[in-house]
């Protein structure tokens, strides 16, 4: 075949449009933001996702300049908020701070109006913290975890255990307990980690499964106790609660993990730009502290690779759900 030849205008025509984009580039790195972003937090106040999000939108104040609303929308595991934050407009205006309890939600909840994998942006992972068991100490006053199993065993149903909400890390987290330890504990969900940690320390309730990010801070002033964190390793923060391998259960491995994500459509230069500001955001030293002090480190989890790590826990929590039998109540 003889080649076509090319011609002058279509050249013309093909710079200019590689020009537009390479400009409409350079306004979604220069121009964002153009007012207050607004980070929705799909949990009441006092959450586990909340104690990272307020420090994380206080320095982000300080290290960029420009101003991160919280917007806190609980309700249904966390899915309501991450139903309103998929609706938001992909301009970066709008951001989403949503956890594991999204990965699980395909599994437990069946009529979702949002994807997790397909609506939205993934910008990297924020945090990763161990559950941990805590109890009401003046309602458990078993010394350790595995006087507490013992009593757990010898007294089906007679103790109840709180979480976030069902579907939530917590609630799952209880249910392996369960399956487990050859136990039976009801469960009570609440509204978010906060509402169901207010009613723990006022004895409302026996114990509760939560992230080191929201009970470290009442395990340190004593008004309820830890009686284990998951996993082969104690955590730093609290080098005195035992682990789960060391108290018998080698395969109890639940983690609360936090993460960033932007509405579907939202361009890839913009998406970049969000990103490394968060990363000088994370860099500073008063968020390592924070972080520490919560039971994690900070991640190095971001774009695609953060995408295909939340596409392997929905996986996961779909097989874990299966085999432990949770579902809504």
């Amino acid at each position: 075949m003889t080649p076509q030849p090319i011609h002058r205008r279509s050249v013309l025509r093909l710079a200019a449009a590689g020009a537009a984009a390479a400009c409409a580039g350079v306004r979604a790195q220069t121009s964002w933001p153009s007012r207050p972003v607004t980070l929705v937090v799909p949990f009441p106040a006092g959450g586990g996702t909340d104690a990272f999000a307020r420090p994380l939108a206080a320095q982000f104040t300080k290290t960029t300049g420009h101003t991160l609303v919280i917007d806190n929308r609980g309700g249904a595991g966390g899915t309501v908020g991450a139903s309103i934050a998929a609706k938001g407009a992909p301009d970066g205006h709008t951001l989403f701070m949503g956890a594991v309890h999204h990965a699980i939600a395909p599994a437990i909840y069946p009529k979702l109006d949002y994807d997790i994998e397909r609506d939205f942006v993934p910008l990297m992972l924020l945090a990763n913290v161990p559950q941990v068991v805590v109890v009401n100490p003046r309602r458990v006053t078993q010394p350790g975890i595995k006087e507490f199993i013992a009593y757990a065993k010898q007294n089906p149903g007679k103790l109840n255990y709180a979480s976030a909400g069902a579907g939530t890390s917590h609630h799952l987290a209880g249910e392996l307990f369960k399956l487990q330890t050859g136990t039976f504990i009801t469960h009570i969900p609440y509204r978010g980690a906060g509402p169901m940690l207010q009613d723990l320390i006022a004895g409302n309730v026996d114990c509760g499964f939560d992230g080191l990010g929201s009970s470290a801070q009442h395990i340190k002033a004593g008004r309820i106790k830890a009686l284990m964190v998951s996993g082969a390793q104690r955590n730093a923060a609290f080098p005195d609660v035992p682990s789960a391998s060391e108290s018998g259960l080698p395969d109890y491995t639940v983690t609360t993990w936090y993460g960033l994500w932007a509405p579907k459509g939202t361009p890839p230069e913009l998406a970049a730009r969000i990103t490394e500001d968060m990363r000088r955001t994370l860099a500073a030293d008063e968020l390592k502290t924070i972080w520490a002090n919560n039971g994690s480190e900070i991640p190095s989890l971001t774009g695609p690779a953060y995408g295909q790590f939340v596409s392997a826990e929905v996986k996961r929590w779909a097989a874990v759900v299966k085999a432990s039998g949770a579902k809504l109540e």
